[in-house]
């Protein structure tokens, strides 16, 4: 597949998107509402499909942000989902690890870290914080909710 082929394989779940951009050459930006985000996911890598490469969380503007990084190695193409998680004080996304066992462990890492619930996760065990770290307290969020 090319990368006009990419581009019109991924306009099949543009309805579940808010927008997309791409601002330069081989980069592609989905955005998409955390309710969307587990089947845009599991579209992206089971029907186009992509290269799950790695996951970021964000604490942004009075939201969080969760950018799934996907490669299209033929064309060298870097596709980024952006899903943005409204509930501050209650964040929740469906884990993508059911279908994509490689994002358990960072799933686990943006959980310790940020205080986000990946609802469905395998094993929500604490990966980076020490067991008698405190509850509810999480070092790379901006405001503390405790």
């Amino acid at each position: 597949m090319n990368s006009e082929e990419l581009r019109n394989k991924l306009s099949e779940v543009k309805d579940k998107l808010i927008k997309t951009e791409e601002p330069v050459n081989n980069r592609i930006y989905l955005y998409c509402e955390s309710e969307s985000s587990y089947s845009v996911n599991k579209f992206l890598f089971e029907e186009v499909p992509l290269r799950f490469v790695i996951a970021t969380g964000i604490d942004g503007d009075g939201c969080f942000e969760i950018l799934y990084h996907y490669s299209y190695d033929q064309t060298g193409c870097v596709v980024n989902l952006k899903a943005f998680i409204r509930d501050y004080d209650n964040p929740q996304i469906e884990s993508i690890a059911p279908f994509l066992p490689a994002a358990e462990w960072i799933e686990r890492e943006m959980h310790d870290l940020l205080g986000i619930e990946f609802k469905n996760h395998p094993d929500m065990r604490r990966l980076i914080l020490s067991d008698d770290w405190p509850e509810g307290v999480y070092p790379l969020r901006k405001k503390v909710t405790k």
